[in-house]
């Protein structure tokens, strides 16, 4: 009984402040700092996992949204060319 309570003991307090990382201090940190920045050029969108699995990279994905509203603009304006015929 007693081997086994000296095998389960930690390592002495020398040992571990060696392997320790430092803490990062970010006490002068000011939050939200590039917050403004970075929202001016991003929009971020999640996808579902059985649409993502579809699309390799964000370039696909725009490719494909693209293609979609020119096809939708295109059928957009031939409805209205029609109704205007119509009436």
């Amino acid at each position: 009984m007693r081997d086994s309570e000296n095998n389960m003991k930690t390592k002495s307090g020398s040992a571990k402040k060696r392997t320790q990382v430092p803490d990062d201090d970010f006490s002068s940190g000011v939050r939200g700092k590039y917050a403004a920045r970075f929202a001016a050029g991003t929009n971020a969108v999640v996808l579902s996992p059985d649409v993502a699995e579809v699309f390799p990279d964000s370039e696909a994905v725009n490719e494909a949204l693209g293609t979609l509203v020119r096809v939708s603009a295109k059928s957009i304006s031939l409805r209205t060319t029609r109704k205007r015929r119509a009436g």
